[in-house]
């Protein structure tokens, strides 16, 4: 009884503490309906946002990449690589646009970034570094008790996940911004350069819950 005490608590204290994540991935090992990584947002009132992750997959159906629910919108901002060799899914207050001619590549890491504007409405993804054309989503804000997911795709808030949308295979270097990154900056964090980490989630300071199969270990990358 005092040692599934113990085990609980470290649990709580681990899951509760900011760390620092450099070096480090989260690996996603099976199709599942509950595997997943929760993150806690620094601030959940935001007009803008930049979203930048780098990911290695296998997969070639449907699966989110990142998902940020609230109670109004389950798809408050949503990057979903579609089963369609190259169209991305940008989902913004649950409204979609789809970039398409974007090379997403297998089995390799790649960064992913994806940013939103919402006096305009434009939204932007980047696939290491190549731009897509800016489109128009939806204006706006959104705000109040975000719920972000890295792992599975939010149907609802923090749940209503499918087994067969679930991501597999690695994710690293998770940052999220209150603003527009330029694109020089954006080319900064492509490069793994020193770039300005992101002040709604830093992969440096970060603050989240793993749940089922999903395993914090050493980055897997070139020698050097």
């Amino acid at each position: 009884m005092m040692k599934s005490l113990l085990i609980v608590l470290m649990l709580i204290e681990c899951t509760a503490a900011v760390q620092d994540l450099t070096g480090k991935m989260f690996s996603f090992t099976q199709d599942s309906k509950t595997d997943h990584v929760k993150l806690i947002a620094a601030k959940d009132d935001v007009k803008a946002i930049t979203v930048c992750l780098r990911s290695f997959t296998d997969l070639t159906r449907n699966h989110g990449l990142f998902s940020l629910a609230t109670p109004s919108f389950a798809n408050g901002f949503l990057i979903f690589k579609k089963s369609t060799s190259d169209q991305v899914e940008i989902n913004v207050r649950n409204k979609a646009m789809t970039v398409s001619s974007q090379e997403y590549k297998l089995n390799t890491w790649q960064s992913v970034c994806s940013t939103w504007d919402g006096t305009t409405g434009l939204v932007q993804l980047w696939l290491d570094g190549k731009p897509s054309s800016r489109k128009y989503c939806s204006e706006g804000t959104i705000r109040s008790n975000f719920v972000i997911i890295l792992g599975q795709e939010q149907d609802s808030h923090g749940g209503g996940f499918d087994a067969q949308q679930t991501f597999i295979g690695m994710i690293s270097d998770v940052h999220m911004w209150d603003f527009v990154l330029s694109p020089c900056e954006m080319q900064r964090y492509v490069d793994d350069l020193n770039f300005t980490p992101g002040n709604v989630l830093n992969w440096k300071a970060l603050q989240f819950e793993t749940i089922g199969k999903v395993v914090v270990e050493d980055k897997q990358g070139p020698c050097s």
